[in-house]
């Protein structure tokens, strides 16, 4: 029996040869995310409005959040037991639901959204509870704590879900507000004490691994909808420019991360005697900017496709070089936090952001496209080459 009485250590095994491996199981998991962020830029890209933003950006939080708590479960247990494959099934169909019920979360899915949410949360915490419940103490005592501050959560997202749709957001807000304060807080409980990062026993391989694919998951996304709004289109220079143009921002977004922050963040938590600490602010916090930047860009690529000819009008303007701007500025926070200095870089292609603003309702949605790309390559090239040099010093 898979669920039997007998005591079991479903833990990974630490310091092998594939303790660190992302198992198949965890990208099958991760399929569900593809439709979910796919999901959320549609639902920005129908309500290009401050309310519209908010509410996408809570339920990116919320998604976002789902994830790497899970990340964090599959850090400390093995995805090839059995049981942790089960839990990561069940967690699969709820999230299935989560994400089909993200368009209308803010209308009459309300409740269905938070019930999917609340049901993974405190239905993975619980499962933890029960497996390391004789094999780590540690580990128990702060997965007790995870479950006291979801629970508190829980009742805010059940209450947002029963509210009215225009009140719904202050529940939501007070529940993400519990869950994102949490790991800053150690998960602090009355009786209970907080915990520490050291008493985080994460693999930083795998950590940075399974952030690296998110990110991807983001940018495949990006390109899918670009490719699928492009072969709707009638084929012609100016169609073709605008996808070639959208291509081009993907490819760059890519090396900005993957070139520099993404490896010397992957260094750093693998050899540090503390990788909780970096895990929590590197990997938990600053990813879901990331995440959040891709989304705006592919936002602001579907548009310019749509309509790459005539003025730029602000929801356009503000998701291109805003989607920009923030992606900058995600990684600009990621590698300052791993290697304790502002990329240089990332500050010019920020400056010329701002110039872009002043007369971007003068150009094309192409145009305006064309150019964030531009930035995006110097910011690129910029890098590259001081990290060249960096090497030659050295």
């Amino acid at each position: 029996m898979i669920f039997s009485g007998a005591v079991r250590d479903y833990s990974r095994k630490r310091n092998t040869k594939d303790s660190a491996k992302v198992d198949f199981v965890e990208l099958f998991f991760d399929l569900v995310f593809v439709f979910a962020i796919t999901q959320i830029s549609h639902l920005l890209l129908h309500n290009l409005t401050l309310n519209g933003l908010v509410e996408s950006a809570l339920l990116l939080a919320a998604v976002w959040w789902v994830w790497v708590y899970t990340t964090w479960v599959t850090n400390w247990m093995d995805p090839s037991k059995p049981p942790i494959r089960a839990m990561l099934f069940v967690l699969m169909l709820a999230g299935l639901v989560l994400s089909t019920s993200i368009p209308t979360a803010f209308g009459e899915r309300g409740l269905v959204f938070a019930c999917a949410f609340v049901f993974m949360q405190l239905g993975r915490s619980l499962f933890m509870l029960w497996a390391v419940r004789h094999h780590s103490q540690s580990n128990f005592r702060n997965f007790l704590r995870i479950t006291i501050w979801l629970a508190i959560s829980g009742a805010f997202w059940i209450s947002g879900g029963f509210a009215d749709p225009e009140y719904r957001v202050f529940f939501w807000s007070a529940a993400l507000a519990i869950e994102l304060g949490g790991p800053a807080f150690g998960f602090r409980t009355l009786g209970l004490g907080a915990s520490t990062t050291t008493d985080w026993d994460v693999d930083g391989d795998h950590m940075a691994e399974r952030a690296a694919l998110f990110i991807i998951i983001a940018l495949g996304e990006s390109i899918l909808v670009s490719g699928a709004t492009f072969a709707e289109q009638q084929w012609n220079l100016v169609s073709f420019s605008a996808f070639l143009t959208t291509f081009v921002a993907s490819v760059a977004m890519w090396l900005i991360y993957f070139n520099v922050g993404q490896s010397a963040a992957h260094h750093k938590i693998a050899s540090t005697d503390d990788p909780g600490r970096i895990a929590r602010i590197a990997y938990t916090y600053i990813h879901v900017l990331l995440v959040a930047g891709i989304i705006v860009v592919a936002v602001s690529d579907e548009l310019i496709l749509a309509h790459p000819s005539g003025h730029s009008e602000a929801a356009v303007i503000w998701a291109s070089i805003g989607g920009t701007a923030l992606y900058l500025i995600a990684n600009f926070l990621f590698k300052f936090y791993v290697a304790g200095r502002p990329p240089l870089s990332h500050i010019i292609g920020l400056i010329l952001c701002g110039v872009l603003a002043f007369f971007a309702s003068h150009l094309s949605p192409l145009a305006l496209g064309a150019l964030t790309s531009l930035i995006l390559i110097i910011v690129t090239i910029w890098e590259l080459k001081g990290r060249r040099r960096d090497a030659h010093q050295v």
